[in-house]
C-alpha cells in the first residue's frame, strides 16, 4: 500500500455520497507498499480502506480482483469484503483513476514469523487454493516468466548501480527461468503477493488476509514458492529451515503437493526471487516525485536469489 495521489476533501464527498457508510472523521494516507494508493476511511460506523488503482493494476482486472474477494469471503474465507454504494457497484472513480472501498480487516502483521505462524501462513494459502475452486472469472499472470523479459530490459542498464553484479545475475536467471519454468502442474487462482505484510494475526491466531491485486491463475505450488521467500528468510536474510519445513507442511495439511510440484519447487523459488527483484529493482529506480511511498530494497531478493542457485528439495524438507 502506498499514497500516490492525494484525494481532496470535495472529490472524497462526492464520491462518497453513493455509498451509506456514516459520517467521515478521518482519511488517512497509507504509506507501506508499492502498487496503488490507499487511505485509512474513518466513519463513525466503522474503518474502511479506500484504494485508488495504480501502476500496474489494470483497469479491465478489477472485477477479477474483486469478484474473487467476493467469492472468497462468502465462503468463509478470511479476507475484506468490497463495500458496495447504492447503485449495488463496487467500483467508481475518484481523482480520475478507478477506486473501491474494502472492509477493515482486524489484525497485524508478524515481523519476527516462528515456525507456528509459517505453519499457519502455509494452511491458509492452501485454504485460499481450495477455496477459490468454482471462481469463473480467469486472470493471466502479468508478472509470469513471459512478462519478465521487459523488466528485464528497463532495469538491467541502471541495475549495477543498484548492486554490483546485479546486471548479470538478473541476465542470466531469465536465461535460466527461459530455459527451466514448468509447463504442465496443478494450477488455480493464487494470491501471488502472501508476504508477512498482507497477512494479519490476533491473539495468537491467523485473522485473515489482504491486498489480493496480484491474484491470478498460475501454478499452485508457485504460490508456496513465493511464500518461502517472504517467510523464510531471517533478518540477516538468511536461510531459516524450520520456518520453510513449517510452512510446506502446513500447507501439505490442507493440499498434498504432487511428486512433480516437490521436484520443480527450487526452480518455482528461484522464479519467485527473479520475480520480485525485478520488480523491486525496477521501483527502486523509479519512485515518483513527491510520492508517499517507501520502495523495497531490491538486494534482499538478488540475496535470495543466489541462495535458491544452489537449492534441492530438500533444502526445503523435501525428499
Amino acid at each position: 500500500m502506498a499514497v500516490y495521489t492525494e484525494v481532496s476533501d470535495e472529490a472524497l464527498e462526492g464520491f462518497l455520497a453513493d455509498y451509506d457508510l456514516g459520517k467521515v472523521l478521518s482519511l488517512k494516507g497509507i504509506a507501506g507498499g508499492v502498487e496503488n494508493t490507499n487511505y485509512l476511511l474513518r466513519t463513525d460506523r466503522n474503518l474502511f480502506i479506500l484504494t485508488l488503482y495504480e501502476k500496474r493494476v489494470e483497469e479491465a482486472d478489477l472485477p477479477f480482483f474483486i469478484g474473487l474477494m467476493d467469492h472468497l469471503a462468502s465462503r468463509g474465507f478470511a479476507c475484506p469484503l468490497p463495500i458496495r454504494n447504492r447503485h449495488g457497484q463496487a467500483l467508481g472513480r475518484l481523482e480520475s483513476r478507478p477506486a473501491a472501498i474494502i472492509s477493515f480487516l482486524e489484525g497485524m502483521e508478524i515481523s519476527h514469523p516462528t515456525p507456528d505462524t509459517c505453519r499457519m501462513a502455509g494452511q491458509t494459502m492452501a485454504q485460499l487454493h481450495k477455496t477459490a475452486q468454482g471462481f469463473d472469472i480467469q486472470r493471466t499472470n502479468a508478472l509470469a516468466p513471459t512478462g519478465w523479459p521487459a523488466l528485464v530490459d528497463s532495469a538491467v542498464e541502471q541495475a549495477d548501480s543498484v548492486e554490483p553484479g546485479m546486471a548479470h545475475l538478473i541476465v542470466s536467471e531469465l536465461a535460466f527461468a527461459q530455459e527451466n519454468w514448468p509447463i504442465d502442474i496443478p494450477s488455480g487462482v493464487i494470491h501471488a503477493d502472501l508476504f508477512r505484510d498482507n497477512v494479519f494475526f490476533l491473539d495468537g491466531e491467523l485473522s485473515g488476509v489482504i491486498d489480493f491485486y496480484f491474484a491470478c491463475n498460475d501454478f499452485l505450488a508457485y504460490d508456496l514458492a513465493i511464500g518461502i521467500n517472504a517467510w523464510c528468510f531471517d533478518d540477516d536474510l538468511g536461510f531459516d529451515a524450520a520456518r520453510c519445513s513449517a510452512l510446506i507442511e502446513g500447507y501439505s495439511s490442507v493440499r498434498e503437493l504432487t511428486r512433480q510440484e516437490i521436484e520443480l519447487l527450487p526452480v518455482l523459488a528461484r522464479g519467485a526471487a527473479l520475480r520480485f527483484l525485478l520488480t523491486r529493482v525496477n521501483d527502486w529506480l523509479n519512485v515518483p516525485p513527491g510520492a508517499l511511498v517507501i520502495p523495497h530494497d531490491p538486494k534482499d531478493f538478488s540475496a535470495r536469489l543466489r541462495f535458491f542457485k544452489g537449492t534441492t528439495p530438500a533444502t526445503f524438507g523435501l525428499s
